[in-house]
C-alpha cells in the first residue's frame, strides 16, 4: 500500500505538480487524426488539467493552443480555420499554428497590437493515426523507434476510449498479467478465425489451444520484471504440464505506455493519457506485422462498442456497464460481454476515481506494479533534482529503442528462458513491412 502522500504525488499530473512535471517531459496523445479530418477542423482538448484546442489549417499543418483566446477569454474552439491559422469569433482575432496573433481586423489599420499578442502553444506532431503534443519546456525528446511507429500507415489502426478514473489505476490494470484468467475469462471458446482485433480471443502460438481455455484453465501465472532501458519487461509463465510452458511477454513503456501480443501477427501499443486527474483516455495503437491491417472493419467493429465523439463505452457506469447475470452465469465471468476494455473499465473505474492505495494489500502477482510504481517514484525525484528522468535529456536512450518485444505462445519447457527471443525473432522475418519502415 502507498501513504496518502505518495498516492497524491503518483496520480496528480496538473500544471505545477511534481508527477505533472515529469509528464510535460514526454510526447502525450492529444487527439486522433480522425478527429481534425472532417468538415469540423477544430477539437477541444483537455490533456494534463490543462484545457486545448487542436485545429488543422487549410495547408493541413496542425496547431495546439490554449483554449481561450488571449484578447477576451472567448472559447476558440468555436473558431473559424482560415488565412492560415484559427479564427477567434468574437472579434476576429487570429492565431497561427504556433500561437503567434496573425491578424486584430477590428484595431485601427496601423495597429501593431498583433506583433505583441501570442496565445500558449504547443508543438504537435501526428505519428500513426494519432496528434501528438509535447506540453513541456525546451526541445521535446526524440520518438522511440517502436514498431508502432515504424510501420508504414497501411499497418497501423489507432483508436481511443474514454475512462472515468485517474490514469495510474488505469496503467496499472495494464501491468497485472495474472487479471487475465478471471477479469477476462471466456466460459465458452470459438472459433478464433471470427476474432480479429480482439485479444484472448485467438489460438496460442505453437499450439492449437484456445487462448481463451488458456487462460480460464491455468490461473497462477509465475510473473518476471526485468527493468529496461524503456521501461519495464514483464514476462508471465503459466506451467501447462510436465512438458510445455505458455509464454507471455508485455512491456511498460515509460511514462504510461504498454505494449501487449495481441495475436500470432499483430501487437497493442496503448497509452493511459491523463485528461484530469479523475478522468483519462486510453489510446491504442494496433501494429499489423503480417497483411496490412483491416481498418475498416476494425472501426467498425469499435464503433459498435463506442459512440463518437466523446469516446465513450456504450457500457459504462451509467447502465451497469451492461451487467447480465445469464451472461455472468453462461458466457462471461464478470456478464459484461466480449469486450475486455469495457472489463478493464469496470475493474479501474469501480476503484473510485482516484484509488485510495491506502486500503490496498499487494500480492505476489501485483510485483510488476510495485516495479512501475518504484520507477515512477524516482523519475519523479529525478525531474525534482533537474535531472533527466528515463528516456529523456541529451544523449538519453529513445531513439536506440526498438520493438519492443511481445510474445504469447507455448514452448518446451526447458526453452522458456530463449523463446521470447526467438519468437520474436520468427515474426519479424514473416513481417511485410520490415524492410521499407
Amino acid at each position: 500500500m502507498l501513504s496518502a502522500e505518495r498516492n497524491r504525488l503518483a496520480t496528480q499530473t496538473g500544471p505545477g505538480t511534481p508527477c505533472g512535471k515529469l509528464m510535460r517531459h514526454y510526447w502525450q496523445p492529444a487527439a486522433l487524426v480522425e478527429e481534425l479530418d472532417g468538415a469540423r477542423r477544430v477539437k477541444p482538448v483537455r490533456l494534463l488539467g490543462e484545457s486545448l484546442v487542436a485545429f488543422k489549417d487549410e495547408t493541413g499543418r496542425y496547431g495546439l493552443v490554449e483554449r481561450h483566446c488571449p484578447h477576451r477569454g472567448a472559447d476558440l474552439a468555436y473558431g473559424r480555420c482560415e488565412n492560415g491559422g484559427l479564427r477567434c469569433t468574437f472579434h476576429g482575432w487570429l492565431f497561427d499554428v504556433g500561437g503567434q496573433c496573425l491578424e486584430t481586423p477590428a484595431e485601427p489599420e496601423d495597429s501593431t497590437l498583433h506583433t505583441r499578442v501570442r496565445a500558449k502553444a504547443y508543438p504537435i506532431v501526428e505519428k500513426s493515426g494519432v496528434l501528438w503534443a509535447y506540453l513541456g519546456e525546451g526541445e521535446p525528446p526524440p520518438f522511440p523507434s517502436l514498431d508502432c511507429f515504424l510501420a508504414p500507415d497501411t499497418h497501423t489502426f489507432a483508436f481511443k476510449g474514454l475512462w472515468e478514473c485517474n490514469w495510474l489505476q488505469a496503467l496499472e490494470v495494464g501491468v497485472d498479467p495474472a487479471h487475465a484468467s478471471f477479469l477476462h475469462r471466456f466460459f465458452e471458446d470459438e472459433d478464433a478465425s471470427a476474432s480479429y482485433g480482439r485479444q484472448f480471443r485467438d489460438v496460442a502460438l505453437d499450439s492449437d489451444i484456445p487462448m481463451t481455455r488458456l487462460m480460464r484453465e491455468h490461473a497462477r501465472p509465475n510473473i518476471g520484471v526485468e527493468a529496461k532501458d524503456y521501461g519495464l519487461r514483464i514476462t508471465s509463465t503459466r506451467k501447462l504440464g510436465e512438458k510445455n510452458t505458455h509464454v507471455r511477454v508485455t512491456n511498460q513503456v515509460f511514462p504510461h505506455a504498454i505494449c501487449i501480443p495481441l495475436s500470432q501477427e499483430m501487437t497493442i501499443t496503448q497509452w493511459h493519457v491523463p485528461i484530469d486527474d479523475e478522468t483519462c483516455f486510453w489510446y491504442t495503437v494496433f501494429t499489423s506485422f503480417g497483411a496490412p491491417a483491416d481498418k475498416a472493419r476494425m472501426r467498425a467493429d469499435r464503433l459498435k462498442v463506442y459512440e463518437v465523439p466523446e469516446y465513450r463505452s456504450k457500457k459504462n457506469r451509467d447502465n451497469d456497464y451492461g451487467f447480465d447475470p445469464h451472461d455472468q452465469a453462461t458466457r462471461t465471468y464478470t456478464g459484461m460481454g466480449e469486450d475486455i476494455n469495457v472489463h478493464d473499465q469496470w475493474a479501474v473505474e469501480g476503484q473510485g476515481r482516484i484509488h485510495d492505495r491506502t486500503r490496498e494489500h499487494l500480492g505476489t502477482t501485483d510485483r510488476a506494479i510495485g516495479a512501475y510504481r518504484r520507477l515512477l517514484f524516482k523519475a519523479i525525484e529525478q525531474v525534482e533534482k533537474g535531472e533527466a528522468p528515463l528516456m529523456c535529456g541529451p544523449g538519453g536512450p529513445a531513439e536506440r529503442i526498438t520493438g519492443p518485444v511481445t510474445v504469447d505462445g507455448i514452448c518446451a519447457n526447458e526453452r522458456v528462458e530463449m523463446y521470447a527471443e526467438e519468437s520474436d525473432a520468427r515474426r519479424r522475418a514473416a513481417a511485410t513491412w520490415e524492410a521499407t519502415a
